[in-house]
């Protein structure tokens, strides 16, 4: 291509990456909203069911969970017939799932429903982040990232806010169906969606052994506030799944897992240091209502109070971007990371000085370092990966990275989940503020190497 007809093509990109990753984000956005409003109304959960608040969290920790294993195989579809079907059908399962949710009868299926919705929900930023990897380049894609994960943030962060609402006018059940509304978004989405793929097999039993691997590690973590039948689950499924796992990469190194994508030390250093983000993330969704409305808050009180985060969520990617070009992926996950365990020390402390006005000050200041964390360290992992990887495998490279990534988001609420009630909730954030520097340390052979020169923005 002449650099006449690249600069054209940069110029045309540049203008509709705007309106194609803030729709992105907004979808986005909705998904984390299975969450972020479901926070809101735990203590409902477990008044209506009759279970505590810690095993109420289920709610939380199977959504994430599923919403991590089966992002890589969205991943891996996308890859194969493109990103408009499985985006489609992933929206259409996480609006499925919101509505069952709201109409669960029992305990039980009320799970079912949200492992529903946890996995068409990973549908949305694995293929979104795809999306927007194939469509553009160089700064114009780190700036298209960076505005996906605010415009996300934005809306998560107005969740618990929108769920306060909702749950003070009609009832705890309508939150659960706020993200069904994510079916009105997929038609603004529709031309700028990949319907193309390479036609490979998609390794179904490969994709299995992952998801059972990593829901041992959740189960695990979560059974404090279970019982010891689900320690023994999880211990099995990840002691046996992790070395099977491990021999069907070395068998099928085209399966599931790529070989080039796993054994890549960029993508799987990059994604393991990035899981501390979502950890810190979904820990706090959990911890911060639990300990106020324990406090005698309301949960649109609880939810106003994060109006904040919004606010530096639309603001923060416009340094986020930039310095995402400037400094590298691998250093931007660093200041992510150190960000996230900051945010959970604050939150430890704020926990400890409630009830006051500087206790809840200081929860609120957690809650935007914690914001600023996850909205660069997601474009940071997508962008570590999108440059490790060849574009034949980018999208399940990002699909396996996300999984990683959220992973830790499950990890994190089954932390405060699973042992909050067991050792306090201060406590719980503090062991969960270890995640993020044991990040770090998996980091630092990234961190010694040069700084990437900026690529310069496209001009007209």
């Amino acid at each position: 291509m002449s650099d006449g007809r690249r600069v054209l093509t940069s110029v045309v990109t540049s203008d509709d990456s705007r309106r194609v990753s803030t729709v992105l984000g907004l979808l986005f956005g909705l998904a984390a909203m299975g969450s972020a409003s479901a926070a809101i109304v735990l203590s409902d959960v477990a008044a209506e069911f009759d279970v505590s608040v810690g095993q109420a969290a289920w709610v939380i920790s199977l959504y994430a969970l599923l919403l991590a294993v089966t992002t890589a195989v969205h991943g891996r579809v996308s890859d194969l017939v493109g990103v408009r079907t499985p985006l489609l059908v992933g929206v259409a399962m996480m609006a499925g799932g919101a509505v069952a949710a709201a109409l669960a009868p029992t305990y039980p299926l009320l799970l079912a429903a949200r492992l529903l919705q946890g996995a068409g929900a990973a549908a949305v930023p694995v293929l979104g982040v795809a999306a927007l990897s194939a469509r553009y380049d160089g700064a114009v894609r780190d700036l298209a990232l960076g505005r996906l994960a605010g415009w996300s943030a934005v809306v998560a962060s107005l969740g618990p806010l929108a769920g306060g609402l909702v749950e003070h006018a009609f009832g705890w059940r309508a939150v659960l169906a706020l993200p069904a509304l994510g079916l009105l978004v997929v038609p603004l989405l529709w031309r700028a969606l990949g319907t193309t793929g390479s036609g490979a097999d998609l390794d179904v039993p490969g994709a299995v052994l992952v998801g059972l691997t990593a829901a041992g590690l959740v189960l695990l973590v979560q059974s404090p506030s279970t019982g010891g039948v689900v320690a023994l689950v999880g211990a099995v499924l990840l002691v046996l799944g992790a070395p099977v796992t491990a021999r069907r990469v070395r068998r099928r190194p085209d399966g599931f897992l790529p070989l080039v994508v796993v054994s890549d030390p960029a993508v799987v250093r990059s994604a393991v240091a990035a899981a501390a983000v979502p950890a810190a993330w979904f820990g706090l969704l959990i911890a911060v209502p639990a300990v106020l409305v324990a406090d005698g808050w309301e949960p649109w009180q609880v939810g106003a109070l994060l109006i904040p985060s919004a606010v530096v969520a639309a603001v923060v990617p416009r340094v986020t971007g930039p310095l995402l070009s400037r400094i590298g992926p691998s250093r931007s996950l660093a200041v992510s990371a150190t960000s996230a365990s900051a945010a959970l020390l604050v939150t430890a402390l704020g926990v400890a000085l409630r009830p006051g006005v500087l206790g809840v000050a200081v929860i609120a200041a957690s809650v935007l370092l914690v914001t600023f964390a996850f909205l660069l360290g997601q474009p940071a992992l997508s962008a570590a990966v999108g440059q490790a990887v060849p574009a034949d495998v980018r999208g399940v490279a990002l699909g396996v990275a996300t999984l990683v990534f959220l992973t830790g988001g499950s990890v994190g609420s089954a932390v405060v989940g699973g042992i909050g009630d067991v050792i306090g909730m201060g406590v719980a954030l503090l062991v969960l503020a270890v995640l993020p520097l044991l990040g770090l340390l998996t980091l630092r052979p990234l961190l010694r190497r040069p700084i990437p020169e900026p690529e310069p923005a496209p001009t007209p």
